[in-house]
């Protein structure tokens, strides 16, 4: 019989790597499989401000690289592979990697993370932390007294916008139609700011510049006309993809794809299955939250073991 572990943990953003410390720390004997972006969206993030413990800025992929070498050197064992197959209804959960080996668990911890939708422009990711983000909360503190745009038309494009005026001394809201599908509110809220100009029936043929983006192309798609217009930066915000394909129809999710989880906890709709991090949580997704949620699942896990 192949060995039976305690836990293992799926995915190596803040929230794996987290579980994975405090699970080593409970002597539990952590497996983690990095997955196919080790690091996860911090990996093409350059500057970080936010996370707590650092005076100055630091790098996304340095503070990824700290907390896989901290969870390692705590105990855990990190395998770099990508989980193909999952069985999680049993008892004994079983777990197929793309090397051809087989895990088996008691627990799992799932912290695959979530994915920002981009538009798929060919030099789009030349741009990725030098202009071009997919979080304003992350990342608009750098565009203080700058021009920005914002691509899209629903909720999170109307939030996105309305924070970047906190800092921006413009906001251009570019949307593909003529009107949005924000919530009204949010609507009422973008038309009183002085700060946000709206572009409509509009989508980004081209970003240009040299090492950091300087200006985008727009295609007006009810005129067939290419204008030119020079920004600072650009937020994509065109929504989210939860990284849950591999556990469609064994756990339960929400319309969008996010493991529903019990309030106040990271347990999922399987026993001995718990959700930390962006892969169940579509309001806040940073890494402190999710690094928290991971504290959470390791300390469900190690209860759960009891």
């Amino acid at each position: 019989m192949a060995d039976i572990n305690n836990v293992i943990i799926i995915g190596s953003g803040p929230a794996g790597y987290t579980a994975a410390i405090y699970a080593a720390r409970a002597n539990l004997k952590p497996i983690l499989v990095s997955g196919f972006q080790p690091g996860g969206q911090l990996t093409i993030t350059t500057d970080v401000e936010n996370y707590p413990g650092y005076e100055d800025p630091i790098q996304g992929p340095w503070l990824m690289e700290q907390m896989q070498k901290q969870a390692a050197h705590v105990g855990t064992e990190i395998i770099n592979s990508q989980v193909t197959e999952v069985f999680l209804n049993e008892k004994i959960k079983k777990l197929n990697l793309d090397n051809g080996t087989t895990l088996n668990s008691k627990t799992v911890i799932i912290s695959t993370g979530a994915q920002a939708r981009w538009l798929g422009l060919e030099n789009e990711h030349k741009f990725q932390g030098h202009g071009l983000s997919a979080c304003a909360t992350c990342d608009g503190f750098f565009f203080k007294d700058k021009e920005v745009a914002v691509i899209g038309g629903g909720n999170s494009a109307a939030e996105e916008a309305l924070f970047l005026t906190k800092f921006a001394t413009k906001v251009y809201l570019v949307h593909r139609r003529d009107k949005l599908r924000a919530e009204k509110i949010l609507q009422d809220r973008l038309k009183q700011n002085s700060k946000i100009e709206f572009i409509w029936n509009s989508e980004v043929a081209k970003f240009n510049g040299n090492d950091d983006l300087e200006s985008i192309d727009l295609l007006n798609k009810q005129e067939n006309k290419i204008s030119n217009l020079k920004i600072d930066g650009v937020f994509i915000a065109i929504g989210h993809d939860p990284a849950t394909q591999l556990f469609k129809g064994q756990l339960k999710m929400d319309e969008g794809g996010y493991i529903i989880t019990d309030p106040d906890s990271t347990k999922t709709s399987i026993e001995g299955v718990f959700a930390a991090g962006d892969v169940k949580d579509k309001i806040y997704r940073q890494a402190v939250t999710a690094a928290g949620m991971g504290c959470m699942a390791a300390l469900e896990v190690e209860k759960y073991l009891d």
